[in-house]
């Protein structure tokens, strides 16, 4: 038996590097973990055997720090979350859904705004209105250009010693902005379909990729996120600016949707927190409960 970790799981298979010899193997999983509903994720620190690189199979997931569902990976030291200035529009609500599970699984999330070199002035100047807000709540917001390497270096940085997962949605450059830190890496890229005005899935699977002293993760796109495992009475807690405000409310147990001395909503009309993110706030508020009653 020895240490590894799943560092890709494809067709039934994950591949383990082990911990000493950094050697890979592919390993299916014991045969009692769909009995005890064990899954194992790719960034899973596991316990395996095998015979050789092609016969092996993991008799342990050890206790994960986190998990993300979509993308599915485990033990991720940082989130970066790419989104694109134009093609597609940047998205702030898909943006902000993406924090609240980020924050939820306690990992620590970058924002990454590709393509900025594709954008007019006046879309320009509404990005970087953006990046402030971002920052002030207390976001690291990181920008680059799409046919340049401008910003690839501060980007670059984040990555030494630690367990990166990129994701956002299809299209806004995530491969190519890892193939532009390390050409190595020689991922595929797709330009936006005209007729959808949205990316093609072009990364089909999870897999981490060693970098430097860490490893990174390309993940597949997507466009949509539920909120299955967060509780709307929770959804505060993944709002920072609205967390360091909910002590001030009147009443303990303040949702901040239609309770009398609510402190947040008193910072939203003195434009102390942004009504955009409010807004996203109550939406899935009400997006949760909805859930909740359809399940």
């Amino acid at each position: 038996m020895a240490d590894g970790r799943i560092i890709k799981a494809l067709s039934g298979f994950y591949y383990v590097q082990d911990e000493v010899n950094k050697e890979i193997y592919q390993c299916r999983g014991r045969g009692n973990f769909r009995k005890r509903k064990i899954t194992p994720l790719v960034g899973d620190n596991v316990v395996y055997e095998a015979e050789n690189k092609t016969d092996g199979y993991i008799l342990e997931v050890k206790k994960r720090e986190n998990e993300l569902v979509r993308p599915p990976i485990a033990n991720i030291d940082q989130a970066f979350l790419v989104f694109s200035a134009t093609q597609p529009t940047f998205n702030t609500q898909l943006l902000d859904k993406f924090l609240v599970h980020i924050e939820a699984s306690d990992i620590k999330p970058v924002i990454c705004i590709t393509k900025m070199d594709l954008v007019s002035e006046s879309e320009e100047e509404i990005i970087h209105n953006y990046s402030k807000d971002y920052s002030e709540v207390g976001y690291e917001v990181l920008m680059n250009s799409a046919q340049s390497l401008s910003g690839i270096s501060e980007i670059e940085e984040h990555f030494y010693d630690n367990v990166t997962v990129f994701a956002g949605q299809s299209g806004v450059g995530k491969s190519s902005l890892l193939n532009a830190i390390n050409p190595d890496l020689d991922l595929d890229t797709s330009d936006i379909s005209t007729h959808l005005g949205r990316g093609k899935h072009t990364t089909r699977h999870v897999e981490l990729i060693p970098f430097g002293s860490g490893l990174v993760a390309d993940t597949p796109g997507f466009s949509s996120l539920d909120f299955r495992g967060i509780e709307a009475d929770d959804l505060w807690l993944y709002f920072p600016e609205i967390r360091e405000k909910t002590n001030e409310c009147k009443f303990r147990g303040c949702t901040h949707m239609k309770e009398p001395g609510c402190a947040v909503k008193a910072a939203v009309d003195e434009g102390e927190i942004k009504a955009y993110r409010y807004d996203h706030y109550s939406s899935f508020f009400t997006e949760i409960k909805d859930q909740k009653r359809r399940y």
